[in-house]
């Protein structure tokens, strides 16, 4: 379980249905507990565009914890933002 630290970082994940690594990161935060909000960049153009202008990188999934991105599934970094 996420701790209380974790639970109240702002998580935004942004992935499409087609994406793998997008379904394990999902599958990650969950089983840690942690909340997010999930755009498809495959149907918000707009949110695609953000997502490149800020990281420069169009791959998903692309995690933004506390407005600071993480392109692909790095649990590593993932854990470190989180407090994990």
């Amino acid at each position: 379980m996420a701790t209380a630290t974790a639970q109240t970082k702002k998580v935004i994940m942004f992935t499409t249905p087609s994406c793998s690594h997008c379904t394990t990161a999902k599958r990650y935060l969950r089983e840690k507990g942690i909340r997010f909000k999930e755009i498809d960049v495959s149907r918000n153009q707009k949110a695609a565009q953000d997502m490149v202008r800020k990281t420069g990188q169009q791959g998903v999934p692309q995690l933004w914890i506390n407005n600071r991105p993480v392109v692909g599934f790095d649990r590593n970094r993932i854990n470190s933002l989180l407090g994990l």
